[in-house]
Order: C-alpha cells, then structure tokens, then sequence
C-alpha cells in the first residue's frame, strides 16, 4: 500500500486512544517508518539514468524494516520517547503489524512479484508471509481503502480537533480543523442540538 494510506491507518490507530500529540505522533510514525527499506528506489532511478542499475529497492524492500527485528528497535524508541508507554507501546504494536498485513494484502509489484515479508529477520529467514491473492497497489481495493481512510481521518479531525498535520505543524492543522467546522458544523454544538 501507499505510504500515505499507511500514515493514515496508523493516525486512526493513534486515536482509539486518549494520548497526547506526541505519542500520536509516535504511533502514526511507526507505521510508517517499515517503508524506510523502500528508500533505495531513489537511488535506482538515478542510477538507472546513469546507465548503472543499483536493484537497492528490489533487494531490500520488505526485508530491511518488514520484520519483527525492527520491529524490537521501533519498540524500543517507542518506550524510552513515549510519555504513556505502555498505552502508546500497545498502539505501536497494533499500527506496525497493521503496515505489514496490508503490504501483505496488497502491494504486488506490477510484475506480478508478491514481496513476500521475512517476518523472523535478523534472527531466521526461514518463514516468510505470502499470500497468493495479494492484490496489487493500484488495484481498486487499496483504493476503496484509501478513501475509506481518508474519510475516517476527515471525521475524527472534524470530531476531535486534531489531525495528522498536527504532526507537521500546529497552524496547519488548527486551519484544517476550523476548515472543517465551518462547512460541516462544530460537534460541539451538534450534541446539544
């Protein structure tokens, strides 16, 4: 799947409880952050212009960041950053498995690869997931999951006051937030109504 519909499953995850900015933060970041190992695709493109192929994408992706060895760092960082460890420790969990189920859904190759997911690295590479019916990423489940995201994201903004742009800046999400209001009303007022 896309990064940004990772960002935006791991943000809702981040809200099924009542934490704070920064382990919102923490929880849509580790999301996201397995995507780190699809990084070499930049360096392939440029080298597949200079006439020199590098393969760092196809290589490495989902096997550097895709594993339960990361996974140990990201909950490491997790627990020393977090300020409600356990609560956000549990959302990380949720949100990082969450990455790798979709990507085992639906992120074939348009080669037809299934990238497959070496759950047990660095400690065997004896196990990996695959699925024999992973769709591929621009195939129209990851789209009506997207939008279905997307609109979820777009409810609890307009509920709660907060969205992913908080993470970015706080001015940018207090416009996106008054942005919604007006149009759609304060939910505030709605429940007295």
């Amino acid at each position: 799947m896309s990064p940004i519909t990772h960002a935006l499953i791991s943000w809702s995850v981040a809200n099924t409880s009542a934490i704070g900015r920064k382990d919102r933060a923490i929880v849509t970041i580790a999301g996201v952050v397995p995507d780190l190992d699809g990084a070499g695709l930049v360096f392939d493109l440029f080298g597949h212009g200079s006439g020199q192929q590098l393969l760092l994408w196809s290589s490495y992706h989902h096997v550097l960041c895709h594993n339960i060895g990361f996974y140990i760092l990201i909950a490491m960082a997790t627990f020393f950053l977090a300020t409600r460890r356990w609560v956000t420790s549990l959302l990380v969990f949720v949100s990082f498995h969450l990455h790798l189920l979709c990507d085992l859904l639906g992120s074939k190759g348009p080669d037809g690869y299934q990238w497959p997911i070496p759950y047990l690295l660095p400690f065997s590479d004896s196990w990996q997931w695959i699925w024999a019916n992973q769709w591929q990423l621009n195939a129209w489940p990851n789209i009506i999951i997207t939008i279905f995201i997307l609109a979820l994201t777009i409810f609890l903004a307009w509920k709660n006051g907060v969205s992913p742009l908080e993470i970015i800046s706080f001015k940018a999400n207090s416009a996106f937030v008054e942005g919604l209001r007006s149009r759609f009303g304060n939910p505030e007022s709605m429940v007295k109504a």
